[in-house]
């Protein structure tokens, strides 16, 4: 790779699924916006103002030099894990779908969580590249990097948002993994975790209700589970090419919000098999544009740094999509670049800056 030149594919990617995920906004919400709001062009101008803004942010970001964040990580991640905090007192944080997750800045909200997940990603990076001897210790190299993650997921749990909690758990899992972690850790680590998520579901009866939907959909077609069943006949008819551009069923007022979780539900009735070839395959350019960058780096915080970072975003688009094929319960986590959102999409656009920083190192 030339010096000073970035990964030019992955930018293009990011760009034409970002793109992809403007004009899918509008067909899934327009006929929402217009009955709500008398503007049928609500969603899309909202996403369109951050989508300018992430873009400038992903170039301007790829100019700067990457190992500054391993300098700035310790106040990166103590200014999130603060604004965690806040979000939770009320009068601060705003509650939006049962969560108190937002900041809310007139018709916008700032969600403070999309920011943690990135910093708790470099914070981790930095620490792995400072301990990579102790990471075979439990006790002294893997233990307090969890403490902080679990710190950061109780927090994100009394707003409560278990989608988001789970993509930290498993980022963080993800990186120990390429850390030289005891194998066996793994296991122990698993085992613990579903003993968690147990007693989450126990004690939340919501969380029971999706699971219990999960299983059987149709036991409460019209409660927990009208909102799968709706995916799945938006997704089902949508064979070879779909019913075409703007002429999906389920987003006339039977599939809520289609804009944001379940936007892809949107995108295979009107693009059909098409339309999921699409996606995945701008998916998977950008999983594997970007874990070639972390494989090329030879700076060890540059490795980690880019695969957490294009692991947790392939992982949370794993999560989303199988959500809306009903493969998981539902979890409220959006589809990087794809889902409305302003926070997620500014967040996903400036850590492939990031990543596109770090190819700039790479030969």
């Amino acid at each position: 790779m030339r010096k000073n030149s970035f990964e030019i594919t992955l930018f293009i990617a990011v760009l034409i699924i970002t793109i992809f995920g403007l004009l899918m906004i509008y067909s899934a919400s327009y006929i929402w916006a217009e009955y709500k709001f008398n503007d049928p062009y609500k969603f899309v101008k909202n996403q369109g103002i951050f989508f300018l803004l992430g873009t400038f942010m992903m170039i301007y970001i790829s100019k700067i030099n990457y190992r500054i964040y391993y300098k700035k990580a310790n106040i990166l991640l103590l200014g999130c894990v603060v604004l965690l905090i806040l979000v939770l007192v009320p009068g601060i944080g705003t509650v939006r779908n049962g969560s108190r997750s937002w900041f809310g800045i007139g018709s916008f909200g700032i969600q403070p969580s999309e920011f943690t997940k990135i910093a708790l990603i470099i914070f981790t990076s930095k620490y792995l590249t400072n301990n990579e001897k102790d990471m075979k210790h439990i006790k002294k190299g893997v233990l307090p990097i969890l403490v902080i993650t679990i710190l950061i997921f109780g927090l994100i749990m009394l707003q409560p948002d278990f989608g988001t909690g789970s993509i930290i758990i498993m980022s963080i899992i993800g990186l120990l993994y390429i850390g030289n972690v005891d194998f066996k850790f793994f296991f122990k680590i698993g085992l613990i975790g579903l003993i968690g998520i147990t007693i989450l579901i126990v004690i939340a009866p919501y969380r029971l209700a999706r699971i219990l939907s999960f299983l059987d959909p149709w036991s409460d077609p019209l409660g927990s589970g009208f909102q799968i069943i709706q995916s799945l006949y938006a997704i089902g008819p949508g064979g070879l090419l779909g019913f075409g551009f703007l002429n999906s069923r389920q987003k006339h007022f039977y599939l809520p919000e289609p804009q944001t979780d379940f936007i892809f539900s949107i995108i295979s009735e009107e693009f059909g098999f098409l339309g999921v070839i699409i996606v995945a395959g701008l998916f998977l350019t950008i999983i594997y544009q970007g874990l070639k960058i972390s494989r090329n780096c030879n700076d060890l915080f540059g490795k980690y740094l880019s695969f957490g970072i294009i692991f947790q975003l392939g992982f949370q688009a794993v999560m989303n999509l199988m959500v809306v094929v009903g493969l998981i319960p539902v979890t409220g986590v959006t589809l990087p670049f794809l889902s409305y959102g302003g926070s997620s999409l500014l967040v996903s656009m400036a850590s492939i800056g990031v990543v596109l920083n770090i190819s700039r190192s790479v030969k």
